[in-house]
């Protein structure tokens, strides 16, 4: 599923340099939101049929994938919902729990590994979601940092989603019966938010639900959104020291779908999000509720996001689901 990048996308792509990962070090950028005026939704539901998602949370279990896409290597870790008792360390190569669960596809920055992120991608899976997170041949850490490449992601993401839905076929596999193949979402921080909106516009990927962009911006991948109606979350912080909150707020606003923003007004590119607990919390929850609406159908889902979004004056919610 490879795609040819054309010049014009290779020169909008070297705007792409500034997504240098999760800074520490950086200085912050004063908040500049665009005032666009918000398209209206097309649907107001998922595309899936309407259900319930689990009430209980689960143990979470991880295992690793090694994919090889036309020479490009894509390891990728998968985190799951695991039998036995709730909480406690995660389990590598435990048995998945009863039950059918949804995917999510996760897509790291610049620099980064998906194990940075697994405080809150192990949430996800607590909650009952396959999370399934490559780590990209040449913006992975140890990689070149070839920032063009972000480019080739969203291919990479499809070739990945396809050989994870294949484990539910596959005799022998510990996720054997365990997928809900039909139901899909994608998402991804930074470079991985560029690569998440790529798979909504120039690389749709049909399968996909739903999608969730942590600090990403459109620029390489273009705004043309395209396909069935996949409803969207947008977090942002507005201190945002790399990508711009402008810059993600511009591509939130071209979304012509049912969606919605979390903006966090002191939150940066990523620390908050990686490291401070009460802003973890928030940004968890609100995207745990997005995914059990958009993945399981589930309406009261959808009914508690504002709540959990706007908990302890953490965050704004603008919705438009």
């Amino acid at each position: 599923m490879s795609r040819r990048v054309t010049p014009t996308l290779l020169a909008s792509a070297l705007l792409l340099a500034g997504l240098v990962g999760c800074s520490t070090n950086a200085p912050e950028k004063e908040n500049r939101p665009v005032a666009v005026e918000p398209s209206s939704a097309a649907t107001p539901t998922p595309q899936v049929p309407a259900g319930s998602a689990p009430k209980n949370t689960f143990g979470v279990g991880v295992r690793q994938l090694k994919l090889n896409r036309d020479g490009r290597a894509l390891p990728v870790t998968i985190w799951y919902p695991a039998a036995g008792k709730a909480g406690g360390a995660v389990k590598r190569s435990a048995a998945a729990a009863d039950g059918r669960f949804p995917v999510v596809m996760f897509s790291h920055g610049l620099g980064g590994r998906p194990e940075d992120y697994a405080a809150l991608l192990t949430r996800w899976a607590a909650a009952g979601f396959v999370v399934a997170a490559p780590a990209f041949p040449h913006t992975s850490q140890g990689g070149d940092g070839n920032i063009l490449d972000v480019l080739n992601q969203p291919a990479d993401v499809s070739y990945a989603l396809t050989q994870v839905l294949a484990l539910d076929g596959k005799t022998g596999d510990g996720l054997r019966g365990r997928l809900a193949t039909d139901r899909v979402a994608a998402a991804g921080h930074s470079a991985g938010g560029v690569t998440t909106i790529g798979l909504f516009t120039a690389s749709r990927d049909e399968r996909l639900d739903a999608g969730v962009v942590f600090a990403g911006t459109a620029v390489g991948v273009g705004t043309a959104f395209a396909g069935a109606s996949a409803p969207q979350l947008f977090v942002h912080g507005e201190l945002d020291e790399v990508v711009d909150y402008a810059a993600g707020k511009e591509a939130y606003d071209k979304v012509p779908w049912p969606k919605a923003m979390l903006s966090l007004p002191k939150g940066d590119h990523g620390r908050a999000l990686l490291g401070d607990a009460a802003t973890l919390r928030v940004v968890s929850d609100t995207a745990v509720e997005f995914l059990r609406w958009t993945l399981y159908g589930d309406p009261e889902a959808k009914k508690r996001m504002a709540t959990e979004a706007t908990r302890d004056d953490i965050a704004t919610f603008d919705d438009h689901l």
